[in-house]
C-alpha cells in the first residue's frame, strides 16, 4: 500500500532561477529567502530516502475537459518559458516519471465523480511551476520520480477536492509507493501594472499589491502553521476576493488528498513571506504527523498523583 509522507505549498516564481547577481540587483542587494528556503528544504526533506515519487500539482498547467496526469517513463528536454523567455531560457530538465502511479490515480476518477486521463505523449508541454522546483529539489537525485497534474480551468473547488481524493486513493493502490505532494503556486496573485511593476520587484512584502491581499495571505500562513486547514477551506470565498493563483486549486487538490477539513498537519515555513511583483509567495511544508494526516494527536496519560 502506498502512502503520502509529506506535502508542501511551494512558490515557484521565475526569480528563483535567475542568476544570483540578477536576484540581488532586483532585491536591494539581498538574496531572496525563497532561494535559501528551497535549499534548506532540499537538505532537510528531498535528500532523504523516505520517498520515491514527487507529485506536483501544477498551477500553471490548465486543462479544460478533464484532469491530466503525466504518465511518461521519463521526461527530458530544454524548457523556455513563453511568459518570461529572457529569464527562463533553454533550462535543461531530465527526470523519471511514474506511469504506474499515474494510471492508478486515473483509475479512481469514476469513484470520485470526476475525469482523469494519464498521458504519456513525449511532446506534452512542461511548465515552470514544475521545472523551477525540480531544479532546486530534484536535480541531481536521479532515482526520484516526478509526476505533474494540472488544474482544470472549468472545475470548481469541489472538482479539485475530488481530484485530491482520487490522488490519495491512487497512491494507496500503488504497492510500496511513498509520495511527496507539492502544491506549486502562490497565495494572492495580483500583479502590478506594467508601467509600475519595476518599482515593486524587491521581495519585501511592503510591495504586495494591496494591504488586504497581504493580510489575507498572512492570516492563511498563520493557519497553515497551526494545522488549521479547516479554516483555510471554510474561508475560500473570502480568499478568492484576493485572486489566489489558479483560484488556489493547487492547494485544494493537495487538501483533498490529505483529508480536507480533517487534516490537522501543522506547517513549517522555509524562508519569509515575500513579494513577487505584487503577488504573495511562501514556502510551507507539512510532514505527516505520527497520528496521521487527520485527527488530533493522542492525549498523553495524566500521571497519577502521589
Amino acid at each position: 500500500m502506498g502512502e503520502i509522507t509529506g506535502a508542501g505549498l511551494l512558490a515557484h516564481v521565475p526569480t528563483i532561477v535567475l542568476p544570483e547577481t540578477t536576484r540581488r540587483e532586483l532585491n536591494e542587494g539581498k538574496e531572496i529567502s525563497l532561494v535559501t528556503g528551497l535549499r534548506r528544504l532540499r537538505r532537510e526533506v528531498f535528500e532523504r530516502d523516505d520517498y520515491d515519487t514527487v507529485v506536483v500539482l501544477d498551477s500553471h498547467w490548465a486543462t479544460t475537459v478533464e484532469f491530466v496526469v503525466t504518465a511518461q517513463d521519463r521526461r527530458s528536454g530544454l524548457y523556455t518559458s513563453e511568459e518570461l523567455p529572457r529569464g527562463m531560457c533553454r533550462m535543461p530538465y531530465d527526470y523519471r516519471g511514474d506511469p504506474e502511479l499515474a494510471r492508478n490515480i486515473a483509475s479512481f476518477a469514476d469513484r470520485h465523480g470526476t475525469w482523469i486521463t494519464p498521458i504519456d505523449d513525449a511532446y506534452l508541454p512542461v511548465y515552470y511551476a514544475t521545472t523551477n522546483l525540480w531544479k532546486y529539489l530534484g536535480e541531481g537525485l536521479p532515482d526520484k520520480r516526478w509526476v505533474s497534474i494540472g488544474v482544470c480551468q472549468t472545475g470548481d473547488m469541489e472538482d479539485h477536492l475530488r481530484l485530491g481524493r482520487a490522488l490519495a486513493d491512487g497512491i494507496a493502490a500503488t504497492p510500496g509507493r511513498r509520495v511527496l505532494l507539492i502544491a506549486s503556486g502562490a497565495l494572492s496573485h495580483t500583479f502590478w501594472p506594467l508601467r509600475q511593476l519595476r518599482d515593486h520587484e524587491a521581495s519585501d512584502p511592503a510591495h504586495i499589491f494591496s494591504p488586504g491581499a497581504r493580510a489575507a495571505d498572512e492570516e492563511r500562513i498563520a493557519w497553515f502553521r497551526e494545522g488549521r486547514h479547516d479554516r483555510v477551506l471554510d474561508t475560500m470565498d473570502e480568499f478568492w476576493a484576493f485572486r489566489p493563483e489558479a483560484k488556489f486549486f493547487h492547494y485544494l487538490m493537495m487538501a483533498g488528498a490529505l483529508g480536507e477539513r480533517a487534516c490537522t498537519a501543522p506547517g513549517r515555513q522555509y524562508g519569509e513571506y515575500e513579494n513577487s511583483v505584487g503577488t504573495g509567495q511562501a514556502l510551507l511544508w507539512f510532514d505527516r504527523p505520527d497520528h496521521g494526516w487527520t485527527g488530533a494527536a493522542p492525549q498523553q496519560p495524566t500521571p497519577a498523583s502521589a
